[in-house]
């Protein structure tokens, strides 16, 4: 079985799970394709694909394709209908983000909480005031999306003694840190009582816009938004408007709708809002945790076992 790697991969990873893998499984029939030019005649023999992204012209010129291992959390950028029509299997690295973002989601709670977006703007003026700050034992979080990283952000949370609420798909699967789970429908029980909304649910139909101005009104005026899904689960443009009309505490953002974010953004220049360049999951481990998601999905594929993390 053929194994290439695209050279679709960001900050040049591609090097290092190459020799992750190599060093790892050398039983593996492994290609990088560090040239994008080459790419085409590389994958027309290709069983299994290991990418970020997968253009069209390399999915129609990989014609034995059997396996794509993205190696994302979400998949929703890739070609659905044509990968199902082949019936060519696409999975993810959901989960290996979980730390990562979780310790990145406590780093914005403890931004707002602590005040250090007060800090930052005395500092600047050179100005010593004396402010009270809070703690999150006093706070109740509300996760939208208790998945991997829900759960970790969760578990994290408990340690700070904050009451944790949220939402799962299916809420029978609740994690022992979260006092209070709903499915789907609870949605606005969880938003009347957040003071911290963390949004961690995957991009679909159903999530695309979940937080519009509806939403935003029930939450409490002094909520902050800590969105670390996907920029188009938020209205934007809705977000923007609660924020200028002081109905929202602030808001704490990875992910936008737009990225880059566009420098005529609102969003850049307002005090209580804390932008970061969709950058939550970066750790040093990530090559290597994608290498582990890879090495056991490529034993089950040749067992022909269930696929870890299988969208398709």
């Amino acid at each position: 079985m053929r194994v290439v790697v695209t050279p679709h991969i960001i900050e040049g990873g591609g090097p290092k799970l190459v020799a992750t893998i190599r060093k790892r499984r050398p039983d593996i029939d492994l290609e990088h394709v560090d040239d994008a030019d080459a790419l085409l005649d590389a994958v027309a023999d290709a069983d299994v694909l290991v990418t970020q992204r997968l253009p069209d012209d390399v999915l129609a010129a990989a014609d034995d394709l059997e396996w794509v291992q993205a190696l994302s959390a979400g998949a929703d950028f890739y070609d659905y209908e044509t990968l199902s029509d082949r019936s060519v299997a696409l999975t993810t690295v959901s989960g290996i983000h979980a730390k990562p973002i979780a310790q990145q989601v406590l780093g914005y709670l403890l931004y707002f909480e602590r005040r250090f977006d007060r800090a930052i703007v005395q500092q600047n003026r050179r100005e010593w005031e004396r402010y009270l700050a809070g703690e999150l034992g006093d706070r109740t979080v509300g996760i939208v999306g208790v998945g991997a990283i829900g759960s970790k952000v969760a578990d994290y949370c408990q340690a700070f003694d904050a009451h944790l609420i949220g939402t799962k798909r299916d809420p029978t699967d609740a994690p022992d840190c979260v006092d209070e789970l709903y499915g789907p429908d609870g949605l606005e029980s969880v938003l009347s009582e957040s003071e911290y909304l963390v949004l961690a649910c995957p991009l679909t139909d159903e999530t695309r816009r979940l937080i519009d101005a509806t939403a935003l009104a029930r939450l409490p005026d002094e909520a902050v938004v800590v969105n670390v899904a996907r920029g188009e689960v938020v209205d934007q443009t809705a977000l923007v408007d609660a924020l200028e009309a002081d109905a929202l505490g602030g808001a704490a953002l990875d992910v936008f709708e737009e990225e880059p974010l566009p420098e005529k953004s609102p969003l850049w220049d307002r005090e209580d809002v804390l932008v970061t360049p969709h950058m939550a999951g970066s750790t040093p481990h990530y090559w290597e945790r994608c290498a582990d998601v890879f090495g056991r999905n490529y034993d089950r594929f040749r067992a022909g076992e269930a696929l870890e993390n299988r969208v398709l």
